[in-house]
């Protein structure tokens, strides 16, 4: 039987905490990766810890934003470091996906559309005058003519982005209730996100906060509904 695919967003610079977290999300029904954001990764031992991560799948949040050749050497930098995953926004425009692209090897590039923290409304204070689906649509196409290997969107808009874009597809924005968003605006839960044909969920704050281990089993228990 096919695991659901999760990332676990570690989002602390605490090391023992992160060593806590992937030891009490290891599942038998699941198949668990690890994101590591710009916190973790611009901190004192960050770089070090993953240098040491083995076996694990490790998805560098790093949301590379720039100039292609910027965006080039950053990738090269990091190249020592056992990535499987990273992040680039689509906005930083084709030339630079496809310079990314060409220099990103083994590491699966991840084109990223509209941030889930984003409404209609804060997409037009920062002068966007599309809807965020128009856009996030858009943007899909581009990553697709990028030859990206993958594409982050919110869960609602993953049906849409399917039409265009063929390989996986990670959504953030997953809460285990639909009243609690936090910082979120375009959320679902894990079990509409994976109805909609999601490959990769990321959960961070619902499984991190409390206790890890019982909130794992929650979410095994509500994709199990």
């Amino acid at each position: 039987m096919k695991k659901n695919k999760i990332f676990i967003a570690c989002d602390t610079v605490n090391i023992s905490k992160i060593k806590k977290i992937i030891k009490e999300t290891k599942n038998s029904k699941l198949s668990v990766g690890y994101k590591f954001g710009l916190e973790f990764l611009n901190s004192k031992n960050g770089r070090n810890f993953l240098s040491k991560l083995k076996n694990e799948i490790i998805f560098a949040d790093l949301k590379l934003h720039d100039i292609p050749n910027t965006c080039v050497s950053a990738i090269k930098a990091i190249t020592d470091l056992k990535i499987n995953y990273l992040t680039i926004h689509i906005s930083s425009g084709i030339h630079a996906l496809k310079a990314a692209k060409k220099v990103s090897d083994k590491i699966k590039l991840i084109g990223v559309t509209i941030l889930t923290s984003l409404d209609n409304k804060g997409l037009k204070e920062i002068g966007f005058n599309m809807d965020i689906k128009k856009l996030v649509l858009h943007q899909a196409r581009l990553a697709s003519k990028a030859k990206l290997d993958a594409v982050v969107c919110s869960a609602k808009e993953v049906k849409l982005v399917k039409k265009v874009f063929k390989k996986e597809i990670i959504t953030p924005g997953i809460r285990m209730g639909k009243k609690i968003t936090e910082d979120q605006k375009r959320v679902l839960t894990p079990k509409q996100a994976y109805d909609n044909g999601s490959d990769w969920l990321v959960i961070g704050r619902p499984i991190t906060k409390g206790n890890v281990k019982k909130n794992i089993q929650k979410l095994v228990d509500h994709l199990n509904q």
